[in-house]
């Protein structure tokens, strides 16, 4: 019997605990990491196959004629490559960006670096505070993690979710 009172007040003592502030700055730069990762993929559409019928979006409109060769037969269409291709092909995350561009001034002394040495000052009124879940402004701060949320709702779907 003394077990299972133990056991009930180790796991109210676990459920009630309070993280630090490191480890909340922690857990809330791995949530921005992983945000930063989420686009930072293969296109999953990329290997549907299309039925025939359905009509490609990217080919020419009806109202165009197709590519001739001179004689008057229809051609083969050319294959346009778009800049859309490529963006999609080799996307990078924004710090890969950066830090692919800083490394390529150091190789080429090119001046003054704008984008690294550019601050904004402080600013003068306090930051507004964000419900994690919804997007509303916060008034209530969980006491476990310290992420913010602003009603009942949003508090029971950030405990169903952490």
């Amino acid at each position: 019997m003394s077990h299972l009172r133990l056991y009930s007040r180790l796991y109210a003592a676990e459920a009630t605990r309070v993280l630090d502030e490191v480890t909340r700055k922690r857990r809330l730069r791995k949530q921005l990491e992983a945000l930063e990762q989420d686009n930072f993929h293969e296109d999953p559409h990329a290997q549907l196959q299309w039925h025939k019928n359905i009509p490609k979006f990217d080919d020419e409109q009806p109202g165009q004629s197709t590519s001739r060769k001179p004689d008057g037969e229809p051609g083969k269409k050319k294959k346009k490559f778009k800049a859309e291709h490529f963006k999609q092909r080799f996307r990078k995350n924004f710090s890969a960006l950066v830090e692919e561009e800083s490394l390529s001034r150091t190789m080429e002394f090119s001046g003054f670096d704008a984008y690294n040495s550019t601050r904004a000052p402080p600013s003068q009124i306090p930051p507004r505070q964000f419900c994690a879940v919804c997007g509303f402004f916060s008034k209530y701060t969980c006491i476990r993690c310290g992420a913010r949320y602003c009603s009942i709702g949003c508090r029971d779907v950030h405990n169903d979710t952490r």
